[in-house]
């Protein structure tokens, strides 16, 4: 028995030395950065960040790195998946037993609750998005460090048994090298704590979080396939952005929250939150939030709610920030007065009292919230797991036996490619894509074969419901009588108004007979092994089920193009937008590209027939042969204006011309001052931007040199000679404001001094009446649906001459989705001017026509407003023959 008892003590020691062996071979972050992560003025860059995970692949076996494809600009992306060995062997299972529960189809209650037994919960929790939010993508080094070398704790263990953690880096490496290197060039010196002069983003910065259904940007795309290939039981995305003084914000939300979140999902969301504030309490940590003001989940674009609406508990918390790695000292005196008390609320149980706060402060937070969502994933795995499966069941529950069933959209649209651009945007999402395999007639509507039809008894259907249906925001107030309280967000976005299609809601039950010539085409399913690339230059109509390298259902695909018609000339309708691909190749090809004002339509000259029959194969665009004239040549050089605080609006802008390979200089402040503008460009356009910030950017010491200033001075003056001397200046939304102002301009905004009781529409999708007959409103029904984001409405004033391009109704209501208090303010006013300055144009855009990347139904306005410089413009005449000031009536 002593020679039994001694080989046990060897056998044990042995292996407790083979432990400690492993525990010391886990680089510490401050071994291998030479600080500690937290530490005073020191960052860790992507780069650094991705060299220990990978080192920490090496020589851990609890730890695996996975490839995801290339950011925006081409950097390598990778993610973790940390979990005890035996899971990481097993983790094809487990994926499998995720897949499974997430589809219940054909899966009873029975089976589901042993495979929740059997699977364990797969949790994504990541270094943020908004790359200026630094603390994030810092504590997930520490938290991966915390995880590895210390596998023995006993809370440590549990979870690493439990759970598989899908710990990214960060959600945006191109940022994270963006604000770091900034922040390393700056520190110590009187611009240390400046704001980052350009987006942390290739395109959109901060919208990077706005982006989740449409999947326009390329870490969009790569993020959701890794969600629908996974399909995790929690996704916890880290930000920094908590109500000062608050230490940390978490769920519950605020009001209002989307109405097809399913409850059960909410439910688990809202108890995360209170597992987190608990463990925050238990550690000493005070200052957590809830609820509260600001952060509701009202619009379904965030990538870390969006998943609420695919049955996985997803939120956002939000830890304080000051700037960067930069410490500060908060005394009482930054308090705001109601918040001096320091009294306690229901949902703000000890509340932050001041002091310094750090960067490593920040991370603790952040890395105890990551061990709270382990702990309970762990605790209630099994809960976890089935509820997935009962969300699903009961969303395809519901819409057996509720309307909408279905909903219908037929392949013949004003542009055919539109509801493609659709309909893959909800398959990658994970929805259901069918079609008829023969003519239908339902609820008294003909329907022709191929129609598409989503059937709502599917499991995402309440995504494909939040995004298809329209929004009516409530009306919320401050207080009794006050101004009401304002969308974190867009208040409505009904994706059929944006993208102008023709989509009918079925109300009746679709019977089993109906069903059979209802065939799946696409959803769910995707094609792993092929990479998400960015070029979508050309929309892919491939045959086939799954992906396409766009990372878009090659299965949906629209009507054939045509060419109908004789002679040399080639007539494109801008109805269609990819009629404008086929502009800016032609171009690009120096062909001559005219516009023919009484068809209304735009000419190529000289395109051979196997180009063309190339650009219908392509394009799926109908076109038109012609003889005559060809009428005045377009005149295309463009510049868009980037100021050195950084644009979203201006990022989103070029993410559209680059898409449609629209060719364009970008331009800065020093452009303007030089002058001689019209010697280089026919059309300038300026995003949305405040005129402040057109006209001041950042103040002298606010920033570097070189970053500060604006248009003020002799830019403007320059600006204002471009426009005299024939140029055409494209003004959307806010900017129209500036150009009002500084140019003198004989318009009114009518909206500009109202207060927020009086007149407030958050981002809301309006109807207008649009001057078919402006080449810029070319290709427009005459209805049209606009989206508005504090945007400008028009009036005009003595000695004004040119055109409404698109105004508002008599009477009554424009509104289509989303909220409006004061429809009074908007009745007979213009939504869009044409104003005659000297000899050029200033064309004002009351909305925004690109608002990121959703509005296909308006993006033709901003391609045709881009082409209309030189002759064209000179051409139009003033008129009031669509429009006349409402004084003018009156």
């Amino acid at each position: 028995m002593r020679n039994l008892f001694s080989i046990l003590s060897l056998f044990f020691l042995l292996i407790s030395n083979i432990l400690s062996s492993q525990n010391s071979s886990i680089p510490s972050p401050e071994e291998t950065f030479g600080f500690k992560i937290g530490a005073d003025f020191k960052l860790v860059d992507y780069e650094e960040s991705l060299a220990y995970f990978q080192k920490l692949d090496e020589v851990s076996d609890l730890l695996t790195m996975r490839y995801l494809g290339k950011t925006s600009e081409g950097r390598p992306w990778y993610y973790s998946v940390i979990s005890s060995k035996e899971n990481l062997e097993n983790v094809d299972r487990y994926i499998e037993i995720s897949q499974r529960l997430a589809h219940p189809k054909g899966l009873s209650r029975e089976e589901a609750k042993r495979l929740s037994k059997e699977g364990k919960p797969i949790v994504h929790i990541d270094g943020g998005l908004h790359a200026s939010e630094v603390a994030g993508a810092q504590h997930t080094i520490s938290l991966a460090h915390y995880l590895l070398s210390n596998p023995e704790d006993e809370r440590v263990k549990r979870i690493l048994d439990d759970v598989i953690l899908l710990l990214w880096p960060t959600l945006n490496p191109d940022g994270q090298d963006i604000v770091v290197n900034w922040y390393k060039q700056n520190v110590g010196t009187p611009y240390e704590v400046t704001t980052v002069p350009w987006l942390y983003q290739k395109y959109v910065g901060h919208d990077n979080n706005r982006d989740a259904y449409m999947v326009n940007m390329l870490e969009s795309r790569h993020v959701g396939r890794i969600w629908r290939e996974w399909e995790p039981n929690i996704i916890h995305v880290h930000h920094q952005s908590s109500p000062f003084p608050t230490r940390i914000w978490l769920p519950p939300f605020a009001e209002p929250v989307a109405p097809q979140t399913p409850p059960l999902v909410a439910r688990e969301v809202n108890m995360i939150g209170m597992a987190i504030a608990q463990e925050l309490e238990t550690e000493g940590l005070t200052g957590a939030v809830h609820m509260g003001k600001g952060f509701d989940a009202w619009y379904p674009g965030y990538i870390d709610y969006l998943p609420v609406l695919q049955n996985i508990p997803s939120f956002w918390t939000e830890t304080a920030l000051y700037r960067y790695a930069t410490p500060y000292f908060y005394t009482i005196n930054d308090f705001p007065r109601d918040r001096r008390g320091f009294r306690l609320e229901s949902l703000y149980s000890s509340p932050w009292k001041g002091g310094w706060w750090r960067l490593a402060d920040a991370v603790t937070y952040m890395q105890t919230a990551s061990i709270a969502v382990l702990d309970y994933a762990s605790k209630y795995a099994d809960v976890l797991l089935f509820n997935k499966y009962q969300a699903g069941y009961n969303t395809i529950n519901k819409y057996r036996n509720e309307p909408p069933y279905a909903y219908f959209i037929p392949q013949k649209q004003r542009d055919p490619a539109r509801p493609v651009e659709l309909l893959r945007r909800l398959a990658f999402n994970g929805i259901e894509i069918s079609q008829t395999d023969q003519d239908i007639t339902f609820d008294g509507i003909f329907y022709p074969k191929g129609t598409w039809v989503i059937l709502m008894d599917q499991e995402f259907g309440e995504l494909a419901r939040q995004l298809l249906d329209v929004q009516e925001y409530p009306d919320l107030r401050e207080f009794p009588g006050g101004p009401p309280e304002q969308p974190y967000d867009a208040a409505g976005w009904t994706l059929p108004f944006q993208f102008e299609l023709n989509i009918t809601a079925a109300m009746s039950p679709i019977s089993e007979k109906l069903r059979e010539s209802i065939k799946r085409v696409a959803g769910q399913s995707i094609d792993w092994d092929q990479e998400i690339t960015e070029d979508l230059s050309k929309v892919d109509f491939a045959p086939g089920a799954g992906f396409n390298t766009n990372g878009m259902a090659a299965g949906i695909k629209p009507l054939p193009g045509s060419l109908r018609g004789s002679g040399s000339l080639l007539l494109l309708d801008p109805k269609e937008n990819n009629v404008f691909r086929i502009i800016s190749e032609a171009l690009n090809k120096q062909l001559q590209v005219s516009f023919d004002q009484q068809k209304n339509k735009y000419v190529i000259r000289g395109a051979s027939r196997d180009q063309i029959d190339q650009w219908i194969e392509d394009y799926a665009v109908n076109l038109e042969l012609s003889s005559g004239s060809a009428g005045i040549d377009i005149q295309a050089r463009i510049a868009i204006y980037e100021p050195w605080r950084a644009s979203m609006d201006m990022g989103w802008t070029r993410w559209l011309l680059d898409n449609f390979q629209i060719s364009y200089t970008r331009i800065r402040n020093a452009d303007f001052v030089a002058g001689n503008l019209n010697d280089r460009f026919d059309v300038i356009l300026m995003a949305s931007e405040w005129p402040s910030l057109i006209m001041n950017g950042y103040s002298n010491g606010q920033a570097p040199p070189r970053y500060a200033g604006g248009l003020k001075g002799q830019g403007v003056r320059n600006l204002n000679a471009f426009v005299n001397n024939g140029g055409t200046l494209i003004c959307m939304n806010q900017s129209s404001n500036f150009a009002i102002k500084e140019l003198h301009l004989p318009v009114a905004n009518v909206v500009d001094t109202l207060a927020r009781k009086d007149f407030f529409t958050g981002g809301s999708i309006m109807e207008v009446e649009a001057n078919t007959s402006h080449p810029i409103m070319s290709g427009m029904p005459e209805k049209a649906k606009v989206f508005v984001y504090g945007s400008p409405v028009f009036d005009t004033k003595e000695g004004f001459s040119g055109q409404a391009l698109a105004k508002y109704q008599d009477n009554g209501s424009p509104l289509l989705s989303g909220y409006l208090l004061g429809s009074k303010y908007l009745n007979a006013y213009a939504a869009a001017l044409d104003v005659h300055h000297g000899q050029g144009h200033v064309v004002l855009l009351g909305f925004r026509p690109q608002w990121r990347g959703q509005p296909m139904g308006t993006f033709r306005v901003l391609f045709n407003a881009l082409l209309y410089g030189g002759e064209l413009s000179k051409q139009q005449q003033p008129s009031e023959v669509f429009w006349s000031t409402p004084g003018k009536r009156k």
